[in-house]
Parts: C-alpha cells; structure tokens; sequence
C-alpha cells in the first residue's frame, strides 16, 4: 500500500474542529441533562452535582478539570493542555449558553441517550483527531498507567463504574440504564472510528 505523506492541520482547521466539537459535546449534554441521564468521567460527575445542588453543568465540568491540568502538562506537554483548557472552557460556555439556545419541550429518554451519546462521541473524536481532549479521568489514568503500571482502561472503567454505582443512589433506574445505553453508543464511536493508522491528520 503505497504511503502518504501526512499534511498537518492548519491552525484554522484546528480552531474549526475544536467549534464544531465543542458545540457538538454541549448539544449532547443539552439532551442528557433534559432526559436527567448521566455518563461516565468529568462530565459524569458534573451531571450528578448539577442534579444535586441546582448548579450548572459548565460550572461543575469547569470546576472538576482544574487539578487534571498539572497532570496534563507533565504528561502530555504544554500544547496539548493550552488545548484541553481552550475546549473544556468552550464546553463549558456552551453548555450554559445551549439551554437558552435550544428548547426541548418533551425527549424520549431512548431518543436523548442515543442521541445524546453520539453527538458527545462525534464532538470528542473530532477533538481527539486535532490533539485535544476533554480532560479528567482519562488523563488520570494514563498518569496512573505510566508511573504504576495500573492500566488506563481498567482504571478509567472502574471510576466509571464508581459513577454509574453513585449515580444509583441519586436518580431512577431506569434513568441510569439509558445512561448506560449512551455511553456505550458514545464509545463505540470512538472505538469504530479512532484507531491508529485510520486518520494520518496532525497538528
């Protein structure tokens, strides 16, 4: 198979991406938050403490990040965290701008979780392939990985869990099973379509 030379992204198409997938990760939160759902990592917990205390989802989220930051830069370098603060302030934004944007008189719990969950994993992937992410756990567990050899997706599971088991106690069943169902549609997109080799974009 003959090989392409990778072309990297221009500093246009690095702003565009991180827009678009911004706005698509705050959408997404926008259905979860109508339908009372939850999902899994940083944002997860800013779901259950905006149920609980009344508190906006983009204050929590901004809030929970903070400390991941340092990790962040010994890690993954300057560039990439500078990134990850831009797009985890713009979700933020977002997400406290969505609720005067768009209205939802009445969604299907099924509809906002699948939903939901695909428009969160569509606006991460679109992230991931211009080096940025969303922060948090998973910058944790890949910490956790590389200085005591605990494995990211083991660790980044088990907190998940933790979430979903907190969650339990918070909201209804049948609430937290349409979580799970969104979760596993929003990480199956990035499973189908974030894989080494697919997409040779850099930036």
């Amino acid at each position: 198979m003959e090989d392409f030379p990778q072309d990297p992204h221009r500093p246009y198409e690095d702003m565009m991406a991180m827009l678009l997938g911004t706005l698509f990760v705050a959408l997404g939160v926008a259905f979860y938050t109508q339908a009372v759902l939850i999902t899994g990592s940083t944002a997860g917990i800013a779901l259950l403490l905006n149920y609980v205390t009344g508190w906006g989802f983009g204050v929590w989220f901004f809030a929970i990040n903070l400390p991941f930051y340092y990790l962040a830069i010994k890690r993954m370098g300057w560039s990439f965290t500078l990134r990850t603060f831009a797009a985890i302030g713009l979700v933020s934004l977002f997400s406290e701008l969505t609720q005067g944007w768009v209205q939802f008189a009445d969604v299907p719990s099924l509809y906002a979780a699948l939903m939901g969950g695909a428009l969160m994993g569509i606006g991460m992937l679109m992230l991931f392939r211009h080096r940025t992410s969303l922060g948090g756990i998973n910058i944790l567990a890949l910490y956790l990985q590389e200085k005591h050899g605990l494995r990211a997706g083991y660790v980044q599971l088990g907190i998940d869990g933790l979430i979903l088991l907190v969650a339990l106690t918070q909201l209804p069943l049948d609430r937290v099973g349409y979580s799970v169902l969104g979760a596993l549609t929003l990480n199956l997109i990035i499973a189908l379509n974030h894989k080494p080799g697919r997409y040779i974009g850099v930036s």
